[in-house]
């Protein structure tokens, strides 16, 4: 006897056929271009039902085309779609399907395929960038390596290149945009000219995606979901007498514990009159009340700023750029985790300045650039660092790492804010190649152009306040992942003893000081290094050997 006749001839096993048909049934998937279930059309709309609970998409159905697949099954077609239509049961039509969406580059059924370009993270540390400029313009055909725009990202201005051959159909963010997160869509590319008008009015959707994982929950069983609908409930109901008994208590200011706790916080780092007022936050909790949310939003808002400013008082804001933005939380985050102690020397360099003065004539008769002080001492740093490698570390928690290659951040103060090009396996190239580079780089940073290579994998940082700004001595933060950073001050003459009792005579010094992170660097390891540094800079010959 075959499995349809005993369904027919037992009434125990009839009740059994529909979980034997869905079963079957859910062996097919359907692939569409948006999620979304069409079981069955009814007016033109997908419909899909199974058991007591349904799930419906208001999507139009499109023309589709019925065949037959086995007994009392049929299927019916659509373009790039296979789609179970209803399944005829012994005792009548019935329908069940099985949700299951697939993404294409459209993501509606009535626009041609595109592709969504979204904001490419363009250096490790970036989470958000800004459009500078769009090099394309909409209806442009674009190429592989062909530049689309320029982005600013936490460290510089990036060009972006387009990957695939199409037309530019739709720029979502324009010139000028800011904040945009990692993978927000910038722009829609299509692959034929004819596709671009129907682009004009397009708008990205949030929420089309996340609509397929609710459907997909929405399948268990149906009487779990009437538990969850109800035990939710109950929290609510709980909490609104309190609300209620508190708002009728007049002038009271209705805040959550954390948004209190947030206010607080902020005010206990702040001086008196900087104090952040509940009362100019507006709520946006259940019956006005005050969240957290609203707190940090007043602050992002300015509302900090509006209260400090004194009656009167003429201010004017000025916006914070990406880099900098980047540049503080780095640093804080440096300062506040990164266990700093600092070791200062003050170094001779009578011989350094003679041995500048005797190379550069040579540098002018080849056409090379000028070698400046700053290049010795990147020189002198790099060679000190071979010698004491603990320096050019990294703390990673389990392990420290240690580095092979010298790679010296420099730091360089533009107008767009504080960028550390980087000069690598600068212990192996010479001083006029260090000079060359560090120019270059240089004229990159003022100008923002420079591209994340010039700037990435840096294992030691050297900062220099004292030829360009006479700074005698000071004390930099450390550039994590890194381990130190030397801060050179300027020279200048002192009065010191001479050879014979009862002589003096004039000598320049300057002073280094090297931040170091205690946890990789002990304080005899320090030491060390700044007594190669210095034995580099009081006797520059020994850099040519």
């Amino acid at each position: 006897m075959s499995a349809a006749q005993l369904l027919r001839h037992s009434r125990k096993l009839r009740s059994l056929q529909n979980a034997v048909y869905c079963e079957r049934s859910s062996l097919v998937r359907y692939f569409s271009s948006s999620s979304g279930s069409f079981i069955a059309k009814e007016n033109g709309v997908g419909k899909g039902t199974r058991g007591t609970r349904s799930y419906q998409s208001n999507q139009p159905a499109k023309e589709l085309e019925t065949f037959s697949v086995g007994v009392k099954r049929s299927y019916r077609s659509a373009s790039n779609s296979l789609i179970p239509s209803a399944v005829s049961g012994l005792n009548g039509p019935f329908s069940c399907g099985q949700v299951a969406s697939a993404r294409t580059f459209s993501s509606s059924a009535d626009l041609p395929p595109h592709q969504e370009i979204g904001m490419p993270s363009l250096s490790p540390t970036m989470t958000e960038g800004n459009i500078a400029k769009w090099l394309k313009k909409e209806g442009d055909k674009v190429s592989p390596g062909e530049v689309l725009c320029e982005v600013e990202t936490d460290k510089a201005t990036v060009e972006m290149e387009c990957m695939e051959e199409g037309y530019l159909a739709k720029i979502i963010q324009g010139d000028g945009a800011k904040e945009i997160k990692v993978g927000e869509i910038i722009a829609i590319t299509v692959e034929e000219e004819g596709d671009i008008e129907k682009f004009k009015d397009y708008k990205p959707s949030s929420s089309a995606e996340p609509a397929a994982p609710a459907e997909s929950k929405a399948q268990p069983e149906p009487s779990q979901p009437k538990v969850e609908e109800k035990e939710p409930a109950r929290t609510p109901d709980a909490k609104a007498p309190k609300i209620e008994e508190a708002s009728q208590s007049g002038d009271r200011i209705f805040a959550s514990p954390i948004a209190r706790k947030l206010a607080e916080d902020n005010n206990a780092r702040l001086c008196s009159l900087k104090q952040v007022p509940l009362s100019s936050v507006k709520g946006t909790g259940p019956d006005g009340r005050i969240v957290k949310a609203d707190v940090e939003d007043y602050l992002a808002k300015g509302g900090q700023r509006e209260a400090f400013a004194a009656p009167g008082l003429g201010y004017v804001d000025i916006p914070n750029a990406q880099i900098r933005k980047v540049t503080a939380n780095r640093l804080l985050a440096s300062k506040q985790t990164i266990p700093h102690y600092y070791l200062t020397v003050d170094a001779r360099v009578d011989k350094l300045v003679k041995l500048r003065g005797e190379l550069n004539p040579l540098q002018d008769a080849s056409g090379g650039k000028k070698i400046s002080i700053n290049d010795l001492v990147i020189k002198a740093a790099a060679l000190a660092l071979r010698k004491v490698p603990q320096c050019n570390s990294s703390w990673m928690n389990d392990f420290i790492r240690q580095y092979h290659n010298v790679n010296i951040n420099v730091a360089v103060q533009t107008e767009h804010g504080l960028f550390v090009p980087v000069i690598r396996d600068a212990d192996k190239k010479g001083l006029g190649t260090i000079a060359e580079e560090v120019k270059q780089l240089a004229q990159k940073a003022r100008e923002n152009t420079l591209k994340p290579a010039d700037y990435e994998g840096g294992t030691f940082t050297v900062s220099n306040l004292g030829g360009p700004f006479g700074i005698k001595q000071f004390c930099a933060i450390i550039n994590p992942p890194q381990s130190a950073i030397l801060a050179i001050g300027s020279a200048e003459k002192r009065v010191i003893p001479g050879s014979a009792d009862g002589q003096y005579e004039f000598g320049s010094f300057m002073s280094a000081t090297l931040s170091c992170d205690h946890r990789v660097i002990d304080g005899a390891i320090g030491a060390e290094f700044l007594k190669a540094f210095k034995g580099y800079i009081e006797n520059p010959t020994s850099m040519l050997l």
